[in-house]
């Protein structure tokens, strides 16, 4: 199985202004290198076999008998690969010169697109040579002695894909083509280019590509002629990049003078589980079905391409974050603000409406609670409002360790809010006399009864003041279901609903190193060190926590994965195995991830192991989140019953154990 990906490949080969003999040699080595490694498509710069900038020689017919001359011989060379390879040249059609894109493939041409925008201002002039893609009606062109489909409406189908082509400037129109070959069904647009350099339009063109990309949930792969152009007026950088859905995902050295290939794999699996999610989309597929928002010169042409089977196993070349929530690179400090922004609004606009006069939450010394507490405070602050009006209870309880309990306090102190302590211990033993439950069996009574003790005690404290309870459980443990229910599983409003546990310790991380005091600092960067634990058993002889959640339900750090790619894009769980392996075991992995996490080790089996345990939680554990108090969405993932999932509680789980099984 290869999940929906499709190798893809942009390159920039070495140019010789109409030397073309020369340029389809250049051509054909990196056409060569990418068959050798599993490329399915490659691209190649516009008008690439003769040079983009031969100006008034395209109007000479010994340059246009030498494109069609190399043409040949590139097919020629191309019969014995499956490689798709798409190139640039001008074509003579019905009397008139077109710039277009050549689809082949071992040996034959599948079709030809022309360029529709010929830009004609300032620096160019491509109207003075070219005629648009409008200016005909014809629907096949004959070129190296084939007949072949002609227009700019023609979509390739392969095994793994469908893709269209649009040239350049058609890129940089308000309506480019590429929308409407995404709604006939495109699910990568191939871009033959011949950008010229100038100060910050490198900044635009990536922002366009992006947006292009994103607004019509589609792969985006483009080639720029670099190094070889004429500079007479202009110069070439030479840009070889690869988007999907907006995201940058492989790219090129600018300025080399060197040819230069990437590849990289496009997710259609991926993309086409955005445009079903995305009404929008459909709804635009519905209207392209009856009105094109630029009248069709022609139907378009469904082309067939030959079968492309993989030379061996599928190995991704791109790579899979390990941490796909975490925010890393240049937008750190912004996104985390952003999300602290989200949580605190939020919170501040349930206070306001009301009317609440303090707002109470439990604090452990652990990392959920740690954080609702840095939002309450954050969020006090923002209202103007006294960090007294935040009433942080500790409850210690049969499993609490010193260590958490003077963190607590500690961290209580430190941010200056309104401190309480309320031992649960002779509360939970009267409870286990009335109940006639042995207080030295340690089971799920035991435990469960400590939490729902702790949720009584806030929710009163809440009555008292006038205010209402802030919830501090977090989206990886409503994913697995790992809280009591009608306890922690309970609150007014739950300020870490969306935010999983990997980024819970990041959030409070970036706090702690960006925001506090020494002493809160210091007081942060241990709880981030504490094992994660209900502490509901009572700690070891040494006093350290013996029950921890992470040797029971598995590594959040797994589990976080695993929840991303199920929820925010659905994917089965053996394609989710197969990119967690990629992402901890495949890949090289250096100890710390972009983000600055560590990476987990891990092997195939403890994946499969803690995979087999997140699908099973999740199907039977539904009934917790179908009754979730409100708390705001911060990221792409949500498990909201108003909102992103909306699931039965008593949905089967087999067909999703058996194909992890598989």
């Amino acid at each position: 199985m290869n999940y929906g990906f499709v190798k893809i490949a942009s390159a920039i080969p070495s140019l010789k202004v109409a030397d073309c003999t020369y340029n389809i040699q250049q051509i054909e080595s990196l056409i060569v290198q990418a068959e050798g490694k599993g490329v399915e498509i490659i691209v190649f710069p516009e008008l690439c076999i003769c040079g983009y900038t031969c100006g008034d020689l395209l109007g000479q017919q010994l340059l246009l008998e030498k494109c069609e001359e190399s043409l040949f011989k590139l097919l020629d060379f191309t019969r014995s690969l499956q490689i798709i390879s798409l190139v640039g040249m001008p074509v003579m059609v019905g009397g008139l010169l077109m710039n277009c894109a050549i689809v082949i493939q071992s040996g034959k041409i599948l079709g030809v697109v022309p360029k529709t925008f010929l830009p004609n201002y300032k620096e160019f002039y491509e109207q003075r040579w070219f005629a648009p893609s409008t200016a005909t009606n014809d629907q096949q062109v004959h070129l190296c002695a084939q007949t072949v489909p002609f227009g700019r409406n023609l979509l390739f189908h392969t095994q793994r894909t469908t893709f269209g082509i649009e040239l350049c400037e058609d890129l940089w129109a308000p309506i480019p083509p590429s929308n409407e070959l995404a709604l006939r069904g495109a699910e990568i647009i191939f871009n033959l280019s011949a950008s010229n350099e100038l100060i910050g339009k490198n900044q635009y063109l990536l922002s366009l590509i992006s947006q292009q990309s994103a607004r019509c949930i589609t792969g985006y792969v483009y080639s720029s002629c670099g190094f070889g152009e004429s500079t007479q007026d202009i110069a070439f950088a030479g840009n070889a990049l690869i988007y999907e859905n907006g995201s940058l995902i492989a790219h090129s050295k600018r300025f080399c003078l060197e040819e230069q290939m990437v590849i990289s794999e496009i997710d259609t699996e991926r993309l086409l589980t955005e445009r079903r999610h995305n009404t929008t989309f459909s709804e635009n597929v519905r209207l392209i079905a009856h009105s094109s928002p630029i009248p069709l010169q022609q139907s378009t042409i469904h082309v067939q391409c030959q079968t492309v089977y993989p030379a061996d196993e599928l190995k991704l070349i791109r790579r899979i974050n390990p941490h796909p929530f975490v925010p890393s690179g240049s937008v750190l400090d912004e996104r985390c603000e952003e999300i602290f922004s989200i949580q605190t609004s939020g919170l501040a606009k349930r206070i306001v409406h009301t009317g609440a006069r303090c707002i109470v939450l439990g604090i452990s010394g652990g990392l959920d609670s740690t954080l609702a507490l840095l939002v309450c405070v954050k969020t006090m602050d923002l209202l103007n409002r006294s960090r007294k009006e935040v009433i942080g209870v500790t409850m210690p309880g049969f499993g609490t360790t010193d260590r958490t309990y003077h963190n607590a306090i500690a961290l209580m102190k430190s941010l200056d809010i309104t401190i309480k302590e309320i031992s649960i211990k002779e509360a939970c033993i009267q409870h286990f006399l009335d109940i006639d439950h042995d207080p030295n069996n340690h089971d799920v009574t035991y435990e469960n009864s400590q939490a729902r003790e702790r949720t009584q005690i806030l929710m009163d404290v809440a009555n008292q003041c006038n205010g209402f309870v802030v919830g501090t459980g977090d989206l990886s443990e409503l994913a697995l279901g790992w809280c009591t229910y009608n306890a922690d599983h309970m609150s007014n409003y739950g300020v870490n609903c969306s935010i999983p546990k990997t980024l819970v310790k990041y959030l409070v991380k970036w706090v702690a190193l960006t925001s506090v005091d020494d002493a809160s600092k210091a007081t942060l960067l241990d709880i981030i060190e504490t094992p994660i634990s209900p502490e509901l058993i009572p700690a070891n002889d040494d006093g350290t926590i013996q029950q921890k959640t992470e040797d029971l339900v598995g590594p959040y750090e797994l589990h976080d994965f695993f929840l991303y790619h199920f929820l925010r894009f659905g994917f089965r769980p053996a394609k989710i195995l197969y990119l967690a392996e990629q992402a901890f075991i495949n890949q090289t992995n250096p100890e710390v991830a972009e983000d600055g996490m560590p990476v987990g080790t891990y092997d195939e089996a403890t994946i499969r192991k803690w995979l087999k345990t997140f699908c099973r939680r999740f199907f039977t554990q539904q009934f917790k989140r179908s009754c979730l108090p409100d708390g705001p969405k911060v990221g792409s993932v949500s498990l909201s019953p108003r909102g992103d999932w909306r699931m039965p509680s008593d949905a089967s789980s087999s067909d999703w154990l058996s194909d992890l099984e598989s």
